[in-house]
């Protein structure tokens, strides 16, 4: 039985202070218990407020230290398994998203989730409406390691993971990122049932749940050529990078991939260029948070063919 961080041990915020939750070996198996971006505060479309006080935004939970990262490594995490609760939440913001000038006032819509194994944790499909259902693919919206200096907020993404909302963070993936304190300080949150590229009205299908994954601290050469925060999705390696604006993001993520590529297939600046034009994807992972964050995927296969194995 591999150990658990309870919903009960969030925070909002990745710092270097947080007292661990939990402490795990490099390869151990961890169960994450989360609650949704709202602090589980929203549980009626009476009260699109919610009902507590002073809800934390985005809680996270964690931290997980890894007993053998150290600060230059980076710590593999190997998304096992998503499992939901049975519903989940979407609300309309007056102040954020694209669309915030439509509304006057929050609106709240709780959505059932139907089908899974049991009827309830193993996300299925959405009715959306009378006639329209809609298939889940659960994500995970906040995920980081601690940063080496002042602590990040949980909304907000950047170089050491967090608030990406990636919608390919997904069962199955892979996620590297940096280890900038020891142990890593390992924390997530902000589970989507469903989300589409961008983010544009303010959410996705806003949900709780229980992750698990394996954390694997890797180390040397191996680690020294990921870009971080780096992604390996349904046959696609992903870098992923926030800024304040898309074209900044676009920029980053485009020449973090192009070095990888040029150092790991070994070719020049042109051929890498040329490699990136043709074969990579550029997408926008959410234009909601205060940093913009832009994903540029290329092609597992084609990096295996000149014989690179991911660590």
């Amino acid at each position: 039985m591999y150990m658990t961080i309870t919903r009960e041990q969030v925070s909002g915020i990745l710092t270097k202070e947080a007292r661990p939750a939990a402490r795990c070996q490099s390869g151990d198996t961890v169960l994450f218990e989360t609650r949704d971006c709202y602090d589980d505060a929203v549980v009626s479309e009476e009260r699109p407020l919610g009902d507590k006080t002073d809800p934390i935004e985005n809680p996270a939970a964690g931290p997980l230290y890894v007993e053998d990262a150290a600060p230059g490594d980076v710590l593999k995490v190997e998304i096992l398994n998503i499992r939901l609760r049975d519903w989940g939440v979407m609300r309309s913001s007056t102040m954020c998203g694209v669309f915030h000038e439509d509304f006057k006032e929050r609106t709240a819509r709780i959505f059932p989730i139907y089908g899974g194994k049991d009827g309830k944790t193993d996300a299925s499909y959405i009715r959306f409406g009378d006639t329209l259902s809609l298939p889940l693919d659960p994500m995970i919206g906040v995920i980081g390691t601690a940063p080496a200096g002042k602590g990040i907020t949980t909304d907000t993404p950047g170089s050491h993971g967090g608030n990406m909302d990636c919608k390919k963070i997904v069962k199955g993936s892979v996620l590297y990122l940096p280890v900038c304190v020891p142990g890593g300080l390992l924390s997530m949150g902000d589970l989507h049932a469903l989300m589409g590229d961008g983010e544009v009205m303010i959410c996705g299908l806003e949900t709780a749940g229980k992750v698990t994954v394996r954390v694997t601290a890797v180390k040397g050469e191996a680690a020294a050529l990921l870009p971080t925060p780096f992604l390996s999705c349904r046959g696609r390696v992903m870098t992923i990078q926030s800024a304040a604006t898309l074209d900044e993001a676009g920029d980053l993520a485009a020449r973090a991939m192009k070095e990888f590529v040029k150092t790991v297939m070994g070719k020049d600046n042109f051929e890498a260029g040329m490699l990136m034009s043709l074969l990579s994807d550029m997408a926008v992972c959410q234009v909601v948070d205060p940093l913009k964050t832009v994903r540029v995927e290329f092609p597992l296969e084609v990096l295996a063919r000149c014989g690179y194995r991911l660590p």
